[in-house]
């Protein structure tokens, strides 16, 4: 049996905190049950990681570097709104398969909340940095134009949630999308 190294158990952590933490959420989710999901003590997980918010830090940033690569993939070499639907649908596909994805999105978004009302800022700046990486990520391709790359943003958030929230495609809330946009309400479960 070949042993891993310290960076590929800090890979496992990753992934494995990626799906507790996107069952849980920061509060709900252990570390205890992310070490138990890879298979280490408590103690081999905090000598990857100094506490369980620099592993929830080290899941998000996996999340946002992975929708950025989603995005700079589909759009290479497309500009305007062929590279909208590109992204559009290469995101789609990406929460269609790893739904833990999505769900980690969101509990980013309700773990910023959380730190920010207990005072914890750096938590927040954290996720706001990958948000704006991801912001500069889609708006070149979307013609680096403010309105177009907030619009598919403000989209994409509301897709997100109700597609987390279990809306069904042929539901009334998916009528008013874009054709692309709506084709994220038909994602199998």
């Amino acid at each position: 049996m070949v042993r891993m190294s310290a960076e590929e158990r800090r890979e496992s952590v990753i992934r494995a905190a990626t799906i507790e933490f996107a069952r849980g959420g920061y509060h709900g989710t252990s570390t205890e049950a992310i070490a138990k999901r890879v298979g280490v003590s408590q103690p081999y997980l905090f000598r990857l990681f100094p506490g369980k918010k620099a592993i929830f830090l080290a899941a998000a940033e996996r999340c946002v570097e992975e929708t950025i690569r989603t995005f700079d993939e589909a759009a290479e070499g497309l500009q305007g709104e062929e590279a909208l639907h590109a992204m559009a649908n290469a995101y789609t596909k990406v929460i269609a398969e790893h739904p833990e994805r999505l769900l980690m999105q969101m509990q980013m978004y309700v773990a910023v909340g959380a730190a920010e009302e207990e005072g914890d800022h750096e938590f927040g700046a954290a996720v706001r940095e990958g948000w704006m990486r991801l912001w500069d990520t889609v708006h070149l391709p979307l013609g680096a134009d403010a309105g177009e790359t907030t619009n598919f943003l403000a989209y994409g958030m509301l897709i997100n949630c109700l597609v987390a929230m279990g809306f069904p495609p042929e539901h009334r809330v998916w009528e008013g999308m874009y054709p692309s946009a709506r084709d994220k309400g038909r994602l199998e479960k």
